[in-house]
């Protein structure tokens, strides 16, 4: 699908302010974003996580993460696209949601 092809320079320049504004950012050593959330503390991270997996299976694709007790770090990247999508792009405006509505 056009979801899983890579951005391009000038769509990905425009996406990038918004999420960067936002607290993500790009990662130089690949074509991922990153971002670190904080949460009160364990249950409300891993609620956190809960409903980001219910979405991340519902569009089949699946975020890294790390999660130490209130902290949880996202990377997106599509792996099999080999960089950074839309899909992404529309992973991390879900999570934004799911991090404000917590």
């Amino acid at each position: 699908s056009s979801d899983a092809q890579l951005l391009a320079a000038e769509e990905r320049n425009q996406v990038m302010l918004d999420l960067k504004a936002a607290g993500w950012s790009e990662l130089s050593e690949r074509d991922a974003i990153y971002k670190e959330f904080s949460f009160k503390n364990f249950n409300q991270a891993f609620g956190f996580m809960s409903r980001v997996a219910l979405q991340a299976e519902k569009m089949n694709h699946h975020p890294e993460w790390l999660n130490v007790y209130n902290k949880v770090q996202i990377t997106l990247t599509s792996h099999d696209s080999g960089g950074l999508t839309k899909r992404d792009v529309r992973l991390a405006k879900f999570i934004e949601k799911v991090a404000a509505s917590v």
